[in-house]
């Protein structure tokens, strides 16, 4: 028998989740569409009456973004400004009316390769609060997502947050998409920078992401170690052209070929740099 459940608290909600296997539904914007037409043959497990779970929050030690937090309200946060990727980001989600209802937490566990939101969380060394019964877990974002659709979510656990350390709130940051079009579009590349920049104008910390080059979003950690101690402009250019990018395995298929997803991310790459590097980004001045 098919079961549908939609709890009105997180203990309840975990304590289903010991019952068996169910599909979590929350904003519903990759589960319809995953269905299309076939009946559905899985237990669902409705969360959209964990309002607990919605709402950014500043701790002493972390930013705390709620399981259910939509893309709007991350565009609508005051947030600082090494938060600028992931709010550009948020505005690439699919339409407004996806961004309305889509969750954080949602994008994170469809793990799409192409996943807008994975790139700039992962500059910012996020990671995942998972809850069961027994207790709760916490989960750096790269050993989470494990390649296309997997994920290190246990069938007993509730993703309940992201959180983002306040030693990585630091610098600025900026997102690229690559698509065929400019909105409402799957991406051949993305790509998400944090810089943070010394008082004459050297880099004293990187952190870059590419996705959609790979089954997950990858850290381009051998990028970082080469860009230090540079500056902006040239400098970075070179180092780009010359880094190996071996963190990324794309793929040939009908959005492009592995050679062009690499060439691709080496531009996007730069342009996001070149974006993070500059005083007054275009997100800064909207903010």
């Amino acid at each position: 028998m098919i079961r549908y459940a939609k709890p009105k608290t997180v203990e309840e909600a975990l304590g289903l989740l010991t019952e068996g296997r169910w599909r979590i539904l929350a904003g519903g914007t990759d589960f319809y569409p995953a269905q299309g037409a076939r009946p559905v043959r899985d237990n669902v497990l409705d969360i959209n009456g964990l309002s607990e779970l919605r709402g950014i929050a500043e701790t002493p030690h972390h930013w705390s973004f709620g399981a259910r937090t939509t893309w709007t309200d991350v565009v609508r946060a005051k947030l600082p400004s090494a938060f600028d990727a992931l709010r550009q980001a948020a505005r690439e989600v699919g339409s407004v009316q996806i961004q309305n209802v889509g969750t954080i937490a949602g994008n994170l566990c469809n793990a799409s390769p192409a996943a807008d939101g994975v790139p700039p969380l992962l500059v910012l060394d996020a990671d995942l609060e998972l809850r069961s019964l027994a207790g709760a877990r916490h989960l750096p974002l790269q050993a989470f997502i494990l390649g296309n659709r997997k994920t290190a979510r246990r069938d007993d656990e509730l993703l309940t947050a992201i959180r983002v350390p306040k030693r990585c709130v630091a610098g600025n940051s900026a997102f690229v998409k690559l698509g065929a079009r400019r909105y409402l579009v799957i991406s051949i590349a993305m790509a998400a920078a944090r810089l943070e920049l010394s008082a004459d104008g050297t880099l004293t910390r990187a952190a870059i992401a590419v996705g959609s080059c790979s089954a997950a979003a990858r850290r381009l950690i051998g990028l970082e170690a080469a860009l230090a101690g540079l500056r902006p402009g040239e400098e970075f250019a070179e180092a780009i052209r010359d880094a190996p990018l071996s963190e990324l395995m794309p793929i040939d298929d009908v959005r492009g070929t592995a050679e062009y997803r690499i060439e691709a991310a080496r531009e996007i790459v730069l342009r996001a740099l070149e974006a993070t590097a500059r005083p007054e980004s275009s997100e800064r001045r909207a903010a």
